[in-house]
């Protein structure tokens, strides 16, 4: 990656980091764990829940000694790897590059988590009757819509952004 890409990469990095930690910030001291508060009923809610496992509550029943510290370094290796890959990514990948800051600053939301607090913080509760979608947050809205990016650009609407460019 070129020098000239690089501060709107960690700039975009910084803003994912820094939202998340700051609505989390707002929800912590007003949500006791579990407790719920209505946004739109019978569809939104804010929920405080606790994820001490791994992406959509994987391995969150699962109890073994040193969890946290094991989930944080893979989670820090998985963040190394994925920031030598876009270091690696040709100039004209801006889709897959900005996708890739929006996982990478939500891997580092919510690992702040996990180093700070042990777990992750979710809130976002969206259901309708007795189905729950998983509880999530900022980082993982995030890292969601980086990949969505990546796939966007896997199905070559990024090349269809640079040849309208050209033309």
């Amino acid at each position: 990656m070129t020098t000239a890409r690089r501060p709107l990469f960690v700039s975009l990095v910084a803003l994912v980091v820094v939202l998340d930690q700051a609505v989390k910030a707002l929800v912590r001291p007003r949500l006791d764990l579990y407790e719920s508060l209505s946004v739109i009923p019978g569809f939104f809610s804010l929920t405080r829940v606790h994820n001490t496992g791994a992406a959509f509550g994987l391995m969150n029943s699962l109890d073994f000694p040193f969890k946290a510290v094991v989930l944080a370094l893979l989670q820090t290796a998985a963040l190394v790897g994925l920031t030598v890959y876009v270091a690696m990514l040709a100039p004209e990948q801006r889709l897959t590059r900005t996708g890739l800051s929006f996982v990478i600053g939500g891997a580092i939301g919510n690992l702040i988590d996990r180093i700070i607090y042990g777990y992750v913080l979710d809130f976002f509760d969206f259901y309708r009757g007795g189905w729950h979608f998983w509880a999530f947050n900022v980082a993982d809205a995030a890292i969601n819509i980086g990949v969505a990016l990546m796939i966007l650009d896997m199905l070559g609407v990024g090349r269809l952004y640079r040849v309208s460019r050209t033309l």
